[in-house]
């Protein structure tokens, strides 16, 4: 049985957190003047999260940094917080979320399959290509990781995201697919073919070749698309049920 706790250093966590409560009560003009929109990472690259017995397990808010960003971006959103965006009326999904945070592709300008499909703009079957947000993540025990994220999905045009390793897009990271469970957060591992559009399970995986820091990075397929978690796993058979298991984050600088 894989188990995980959380760890944090105090210290750094009573900061972040009266950090976060008085960003909470800021006008969104005020953040974007003092440079806190909701695009821009609340933590840095010195914060990690760490596989512990083949395990994983990330929230998607936490994520360090964002890279390109010019067309779609990803945006926090929580019980306190919902972008405010004038191409569209953002809904906040955050009383189911794990750590009642997630993070949101916008603007979503292709809701439904009558939008206008813009690749490069709205959509992406390349990954890499738009809106990639990056996490730190401490490997102990290398090898093949299948990845399980939770999304939250209310239509047929954001349902899909790429995943990758350190800038690497391998073929198994690409077209990860929701197609139950609208309305609602659901876990999924498949991947999407042209043969099974609603994807093959247990399909989405990387192979991380060493132990140490890697990067894994989440990158856009459809805009609108909504992260609230993901883990990473050894075991090919793994359910995460409910909200998943709990986060394992180290508040330290990688050595």
């Amino acid at each position: 049985m894989l188990l995980q706790t959380i760890i944090f250093n105090v210290s750094i966590k009573t900061v972040l957190f009266l950090v976060l409560f008085s960003v909470f009560f800021l006008s969104f003009k005020e953040k974007e003047k003092l440079g806190l929109d909701l695009t821009q990472p609340i933590v840095d690259e010195k914060n990690f999260f760490e596989e512990k017995n083949g395990l994983v397990v990330v929230e998607a808010e936490f994520f360090y940094k964002q890279s390109k960003s010019a067309k779609r971006r990803w945006y926090r959103i929580n019980k306190h917080e919902t972008p405010i965006l004038s191409e569209n009326r953002v809904e906040n999904h955050s009383q189911g979320a794990s750590n009642k945070g997630y993070i949101k592709i916008l603007p979503d300008t292709r809701i439904t399959h009558d939008d206008s499909l813009l690749r490069g703009e709205n959509f992406s079957n390349k990954p890499g290509e738009l809106a990639v947000v990056h996490y730190k993540v401490k490997i102990n025990n290398p090898g093949r990781y299948y990845v399980w994220a939770r999304a939250f999905s209310s239509g047929s045009e954001d349902n899909g995201v790429h995943v990758g390793l350190y800038g690497k897009w391998p073929e198994h990271g690409q077209r990860m697919q929701w197609c139950q469970g609208k309305d609602t957060w659901t876990w999924a591992s498949k991947q999407r073919t042209k043969e099974e559009h609603c994807g093959i399970p247990h399909e989405i995986y990387l192979d991380i070749p060493s132990a140490g820091y890697h990067d894994i990075q989440f990158s856009m397929r459809e805009d609108g698309f909504e992260l609230d978690k993901f883990l990473l796993v050894k075991v090919k058979d793994f359910e995460p049920g409910a909200s998943g298991p709990g986060v394992a984050i180290e508040w330290s600088r990688p050595s």
